[in-house]
């Protein structure tokens, strides 16, 4: 008989496409994760993964077994629903996938209260853009998973997921305090015209809405630096590189030389919750809810 935490490395790895990215949302090294699927290997007498470059890629056999692993992992995830909703505690593993600001703004305090509310409750955090959290919820991959989008880029959510809106997360535009835009109290979307822009990489649902604010303003955005992290990105306006916008939430005190000002229309992202709809009476589930809803109104208070 195949051991389910073999099933579930490997069908780790076909979703994220490699032993790092299956090891960072299991909570296990990449020589863990190899070891597991090389035991399965020689349970099922099959190759499961070959070499290709510096990573790895799965057989069709492998494909063919992860799909089945997946479909075995939701059936247990439907036991393990009902066996804790039966107990009426919060107990087992939670896997909660959230974006960078939000896992630095608002999950430490999230986490800090699920440990003393729930003691044997055993809390896993993936940091993770949006886009890819909202495929790992509906993949089972993750359990909970803290999200945003813009009215103008919604974030798609596929059927058979549940969320809850937490609230609005403003932008400002951050620049340098010697650029002409700081003279004004606050700043017209267009006059973001003809700027040089500092900004997180394509693909991210932050550029995304960037791109296209600017686009509707007339003028394709001149983003000139591309970084992921939103404190890299102060650390460019600082040294007089360009501006940016970067939104409140997880965010720290400005350096010396930069400052802040308002946006008119004031852009803001919309910050949610999702999960699978079949555990929302799961009691980790409605406990994670609860007190991401009770931090946030301590932060939008």
């Amino acid at each position: 008989m195949m051991d389910l935490g073999r099933l579930r490395a490997l069908n780790a790895v076909a979703v994220h496409g490699s032993v790092g990215g299956a090891a960072a949302s299991l909570g296990f090294t990449p020589s863990a994760v190899s070891q597991q699927i090389a035991k399965l290997e020689r349970e099922t007498r099959t190759v499961l993964l070959e070499r290709q470059g510096r990573g790895v890629v799965l057989t069709d056999a492998a494909r063919e077994l992860a799909a089945t692993a997946q479909a075995v992992l939701g059936l247990v995830e439907q036991a393990e629903v009902r066996l804790e909703e039966q107990r009426g505690q919060a107990v087992g593993r939670l896997l909660v996938a959230a974006f960078a600001t939000g896992a630095r703004g608002l999950m430490p305090g999230v986490l800090a209260d699920l440990r003393l509310r729930c003691p044997d409750l055993d809390v896993r955090l993936l940091e993770s853009d949006p886009y890819l959290a909202a495929e790992l919820v509906a993949r089972g991959e993750v359990d909970l998973a803290l999200v945003q989008d813009w009215p103008t880029v919604p974030l798609p959510v596929q059927a058979g997921l549940s969320r809850l809106d937490l609230g609005r997360d403003a932008v400002d535009l951050l620049l340098p305090a010697d650029d002409s835009l700081a003279e004004l109290a606050v700043v017209p979307v267009g006059r973001l015209c003809g700027q040089r822009w500092i900004s997180v990489p394509p693909g991210n649902i932050c550029h995304d809405w960037l791109v296209r604010t600017l686009r509707e303003a007339g003028e394709e955005p001149d983003v000139r630096y591309q970084v992921g992290e939103f404190e890299t990105q102060i650390a460019l306006i600082a040294a007089g590189l360009g501006i940016g916008l970067v939104p409140r939430l997880g965010r720290g005190a400005l350096p010396p030389g930069v400052v802040s000002r308002p946006v008119v229309p004031e852009p803001s992202r919309r910050v949610f919750a999702i999960w699978r709809t079949q555990a929302s009476r799961r009691p980790a589930i409605t406990e994670a809810l609860a007190a991401m809803r009770e931090r946030w109104a301590v932060l939008d208070g």
